[in-house]
Parts: structure tokens; sequence; C-alpha cells
């Protein structure tokens, strides 16, 4: 069995093992990571070998911990990540290559639609019907989208929604409320199949899925970003933007990410309530400080920098280029018109 761990900002960790009479055996652990001393490699395969096949990734890495010593020095890696590559090999986890990635980038929809899109194609990635796919949103008019599980009156502002004009959807995974006007945020989605996670929690999850675009920023876009758990891109600047998941029981991963191009602080202060809990949990006493906008750290078009992200994507993990089918593009629409665009979903929890 063979597993894969693409440390977030760090290093490769492969895991190769077999296992025999439901224990782990023949652990060759490697990568391309730092390590000292030369024999605390052997270390780690002892430490792994023996151990039950159903061990979950705590209790791996606890033995790795306690295997190694004080005197080991990991640089790129960590015991958790040898854990979670040799969760991945138990699992038979799929890697990034292993899939033939689909670009869909199309003309604005409405919020509603957009909800609906999302659930529409990570049902087809789960079902087999689509393959996986990276989604560019665009926005046909400004909007607050909300997590599934947020309180609606909690997290918006009606009567300063109703003066700027802004709608109001819900969607179906977690996390928190996005201020979205047209032009200037930046919206994509990712719908996998669960396999490409397998071995991985939540929190490790959203940083590995994630980890494609702070190599854009770091590397095509000179900015200095990184992932601060559980959900948020960030930079010297602030925060850039913030993703929500959403796993379904049939297979398949739903992984979409808002950042801000630009802002309108003052309007999203009027339209959204932002408690001060939340602010001082980031570090801040201002709302309009929270976010960074890209045009300010990059100085470019909000075109060049989604242009430049997604041939990020193509370089690393090829990327055939792709539209809605038919068929997906008329269940979205009769979801967006039975769920998503009703006052029965979007307030299901006032």
């Amino acid at each position: 069995m063979h597993g894969e761990y693409k440390v977030p900002g760090g290093k490769l960790v492969v895991v190769d093992l077999d296992v025999a009479d439901g224990l782990l055996a023949d652990v060759r652990v490697s990568g391309d990571f730092f390590l000292e001393p030369d024999e605390a490699l052997d270390a780690i395969n002892a430490a792994l070998t023996g151990l039950p096949a159903t061990a979950d990734t705590r209790v791996l890495t606890e033995r790795v911990d306690a295997g190694l010593g004080p005197d080991a020095v990991l640089l790129g890696f960590s015991a958790q990540a040898v854990a979670i590559a040799c969760r991945r090999a138990l699992a038979r986890a799929t890697e990034w290559h292993d899939h033939d990635w689909h670009l869909v980038h199309e003309g604005p929809q409405d919020p509603a639609m957009h909800m609906a899109i999302d659930e529409v194609l990570a049902v087809d990635v789960a079902a087999g019907r689509r393959p996986p796919t990276l989604r560019i949103w665009e926005w046909a008019k400004p909007c607050v989208v909300i997590g599934s599980f947020q309180s609606l009156r909690n997290e918006v502002d009606a009567e300063g929604a109703r003066r700027h004009g802004i709608e109001v959807v819900r969607r179906i995974s977690g996390g928190g409320a996005m201020f979205i006007e047209p032009g200037n945020t930046i919206t994509y989605s990712l719908y996998a199949p669960t396999s490409l996670i397998d071995g991985m929690s939540f929190a490790d999850s959203y940083a590995y899925l994630d980890d494609w675009v702070l190599g854009a920023f770091n590397e095509d876009l000179g900015v200095r970003a990184w992932y601060q758990p559980l959900n948020d891109i960030t930079s010297d600047g602030g925060k850039i933007g913030g993703a929500a998941q959403k796993r379904l029981a049939t297979g398949a991963v739903l992984h979409h990410v808002t950042m801000a191009y630009d802002i309108d602080a003052d309007k999203m202060l009027e339209v959204l309530r932002i408690g001060r809990e939340k602010l001082s949990d980031k570090g801040t006493t201002s709302a309009g400080k929270r976010v960074d906008p890209l045009r300010r750290q990059t100085g470019l078009p909000r075109e060049e920098i989604v242009d430049r992200m997604v041939g990020h994507f193509r370089r690393r993990y090829g990327l055939v280029n792709d539209t809605l089918t038919t068929g997906e593009q008329h269940a979205a629409a009769a979801l967006a018109a039975t769920k998503f665009a009703t006052p029965e979903w979007t307030a299901r929890i006032p």
C-alpha cells in the first residue's frame, strides 16, 4: 500500500507498507523532508511496525513521537504528517494527479443559482457523472452568503441589506457569512471524490485542498500567503479570504473559497452584524481591517489574478476546459427555484 501527504507549505511524506494479520508490516517512510539524525528514520519505521491497521491518526502520531525521542529534528514535516500519510496508504487514498481535472468558468450567475450549481456538481462528482472540477464563480449581483448553520437575523442586518439592494442566500456548507460584490470578489469551488482527502481530518483537508492557491499567491502573484486554522487564507497585510467545506455521504467533497479583491468596508458593516467577539478573535478591533483586498496587495486587475491562479493549478495538476452540461444547468435552475431562492431555506435558522 502506498500513501502520500504533501504538508501545506512543507514537504512531501510518503509511506509504503503492508498489512499482515491486521498489523502494519514492512513500513517504509520516505520523502523530501529533512530529518536528523539519520537513524531517526529507522525509529519512525520501527514505531509504526506492528500497530493495528485500524489505528487512527492520533494513535499513529503518538507512537511516532514516542519512537523519535527528544533529540530528533524534523524539518518540513511532523509526526502527524507521517500518520496522515500512513492512514492514506491504508485507505488507498488518491492523489491530485490520479484525477482528470476539469475547469468550469462561465458567465455571471445569480446567488441562488451559484448555491444550486455547487450542490449539483458535488452530487454529480460523487455519482461519477462528472470528473473532479475546479469552478471559478462570476457574480451577477451583490449578496451575502451565510453558512448552513448560521442564524439569519444574527448575521445580517435586514434593513441594511434592503437599503443597499443586497440579496441573502444560504449555502450547504458551514462557516461564516461572506459579503459579495460583483467585480470585487474571487470565488472558486473544488468538487472532488473524498478519496482525495482520505486519512485527513477536516482541519488537515482545508489546508491541503488550498495548498495550490497558496502556491499561486507566493510564486505567481508575489503575495506571501499562508493558511490560518481553521479556514482562513491570510497574509502579512491581513485576511485574504475564507474557506468552507461540505462532505457528501455519497462520496464527494465540496470545498469553496471566497477572497476579497476589493471591498466596501463601510457598506459591509451596514449589512453584516460582525460581533466584537469575532473581531477580537481575529486580533483586531476594526472589521474593515480584517480583510486585505488583493487589488492593493498585487496591483493587478482581478481577471489577471484569476488567470494566474488557474494557470498555477493547470501547471501543477493539469486542467481541461469544460462547461456546465445542459442537464446540470437544468438541475441547478430547478434546485435554485425550489430550495436556494426560497425563504424556507434562507431562514431555516431565523
